[in-house]
């Protein structure tokens, strides 16, 4: 088997290439905006070039089996830069569905989100949570997956879209402009500075780690369903819990310092149903948010060694 992953040097990308066992060939296919050739662990063949580079694009694709699609803009960026999230994340991703039609690939797995759902409107929220979406992210990824069930009707293209709910673990960013609430967090406490939660810190999450991200698109390769699912873990931790838990891990006594909401909060209030990717897939997720977190903050450690 042929594997390409669109996205592969980034965070959730190579610890996919990790748990990718038997394939013939492995093919990483970056712009290198936010991936590194330091994440990549494994012999792959590297192709330094864009989703928007539709002649590279289908030339890369040649002969591949199947097809991770992990290239995006993330929430905030998309935020400040709506047209270019259009350009990315939805133009982008019919050019990788347009090439994986021109070159007969059998499987794509496309990198969907929990963003498409909103806030939660009842709990836990299963496949058929409505749409409660106000951001452009999450509007790109509805695009997204509603483009897949059109190709897979005009076609044929099979495919698998996982909707990933709140993603953590090793290589997550920590330096760049859109860092995730625990990384700061985190970082603050090895400056000896008290961790900062914006506003009362009830707003809760299914936070879930990466491993368990990858092992998901591992499943999804082997499914035959033409369908989409949920990757969570069904549990909820509340920011305030989350940092007592970093806090207390870090064997650290500093306070939490709340502080009123600072900027947007696009989301307050989310946790997934995760019986369909049990059922369908065969995925359950094994890394609970404790030890996901020392796993976390270990590496985020040896960074801070490093530099």
């Amino acid at each position: 088997m042929n594997v390409m992953l669109i996205g592969g040097a980034g965070f959730i990308g190579s610890h996919i290439i990790e748990q990718l066992e038997d394939v013939n060939r492995i093919v990483v296919y970056d712009n290198f905006c936010r991936g590194s050739m330091d994440n990549i662990s494994k012999e792959c063949e590297v192709m330094h070039s864009d989703i928007l580079h539709t002649d590279v694009l289908n030339d890369a694709m040649k002969d591949m089996d199947v097809v991770i699609h992990l290239a995006a803009l993330w929430l905030l960026h998309c935020h400040e830069y709506p047209e270019s999230a259009f350009d990315v994340n939805i133009r982008g991703t019919f050019n990788v569905l347009n090439a994986c039609v021109k070159n007969d690939v059998k499987k794509l797995i496309y990198s969907s989100s929990a963003s498409v759902y909103g806030d939660a409107l009842n709990e836990p929220m299963n496949e058929n949570h409505p749409y409660n979406n106000e951001t452009f992210y999450g509007a790109s990824k509805i695009a997204g997956e509603h483009m897949l069930k059109a190709f897979h009707y005009k076609y044929g293209l099979n495919y698998t879209g996982l909707r990933y709910f709140n993603v953590y673990g090793p290589r997550q960013d920590y330096k760049g402009a859109y860092v995730a609430v625990m990384m700061k967090v985190i970082d603050n406490i090895l400056k000896g500075i008290s961790p900062v939660v914006y506003g009362d810190g009830n707003q809760a999450y299914d936070f879930i780690h990466v491993c368990d991200i990858a092992r998901a698109n591992i499943c999804a390769i082997e499914n035959d369903n033409n369908n989409f699912y949920n990757v969570c873990t069904g549990k909820k931790t509340s920011i305030k819990k989350l940092t007592e838990i970093i806090l207390k891990i870090m064997d650290s006594d500093l306070s939490i310092e709340y502080k009123d909401v600072d900027g947007e909060t696009f989301v307050t209030n989310r946790v997934g149903d995760s019986s369909k990717a049990k059922n369908e897939l065969g995925f359950e997720y094994s890394i609970d948010i404790k030890e996901g977190m020392k796993d976390l903050i270990e590496w985020r450690m040896v960074e801070n060694e490093k530099n």
